[in-house]
């Protein structure tokens, strides 16, 4: 990779943000596209996002990818932004405009979507219930995402009953809330469940909820993508289930990151997946 004076800069800020794939991703893209651009990680304490997005308006750095915790500051910072990123009521994308204006977007539901079109590919959002499982911006992504795809009833579980109320209640439409003693309820005639909790990157026994429970058709999704395959989705596997893994919805988010920062699609002919999993020792 060669670097010039007019070279592209995008990146992603997070805390921590050493373990994230997407400057594997966008990087590999930009050298097969022969652009002149980088993609770079940027590790941002706490209490220094603002100041971080108001030192980049003006264009300096095209872009940047949000991700943990600061996706709720990086919709407050921006001057517009798109229906996908008000309805989740956070931001995974911010385009620095060259006249100082910040535009944020949320492209999580588009990889959601993208993760079931790829591995589910007879999945329909339209065809019947699915269930979330917790009540964090993923959650409330995947939410938004799956009502402005046409899903009839989307039910979200949570420890704290009240935060998933929240949700249905910010979105409205057919998003209802449930408890952990209502799982049963909650897991009735679904076509699809959607692990967005963080349990499966550390401790398998933290997600407990029969899985048995769920229809013998329902697709189940983790959004955790290290491990591939986690405890969740094996233990979906054992059962006979339809599996969507993390990575997929990680490479299906990123596409539209790219063409927001760099102007094109990102080439086809790389085989993110398979570079991801090797970096990842999967």
């Amino acid at each position: 990779m060669s670097l010039s004076g007019r070279t592209r800069v995008a990146g992603v800020v997070g805390q921590p943000i050493a373990h994230s794939m997407s400057p594997v991703l966008h990087n590999a893209w930009i050298a097969q596209a022969g652009l002149d651009a980088v993609y770079v990680p940027f590790a941002i304490a706490n209490g220094r996002f603002a100041a971080f997005v108001e030192g980049l308006r003006g264009g300096s750095v095209a872009g940047v990818n949000v991700t943990l915790p600061f996706k709720g500051e990086a919709l407050a910072a921006a001057d517009q932004a798109s229906a996908r990123a008000t309805a989740a009521q956070a931001a995974n994308v911010l385009v620095f405009r060259a006249d100082g204006t910040l535009f944020a977007d949320n492209t999580d539901g588009l990889g959601l979507l993208a993760a079931f079109a790829e591995q589910s590919p007879g999945f329909d959002p339209r065809a019947g219930a699915v269930t979330l499982l917790g009540a964090g911006g993923g959650a409330r992504g995947a939410a938004a995402a799956f009502a402005q795809a046409g899903c009839p009833d989307i039910r979200i579980v949570n420890r704290t009953k009240a935060k998933a109320q929240a949700i249905a209640d910010s979105l409205g439409g057919a998003i209802s809330a449930y408890g952990l003693d209502e799982v049963s309820a909650a897991f009735r005639g679904i076509q699809a469940l959607v692990n967005a909790t963080s349990a499966g990157l550390a401790d398998a026994a933290a997600l407990d909820v029969p899985l048995e429970a769920t229809p013998d058709a329902c697709v189940v999704m983790d959004m955790v993508y290290k491990p591939l395959i986690t405890p969740f989705l094996a233990q979906a596997r054992a059962l006979g289930r339809p599996t969507v893994d993390g990575l997929a919805m990680l490479i299906g988010q990123a596409v539209p990151s790219f063409e927001a920062f760099y102007g094109q699609p990102p080439p086809a002919q790389v085989d993110v997946r398979a570079l991801a999993i090797t970096t990842l020792g999967l």
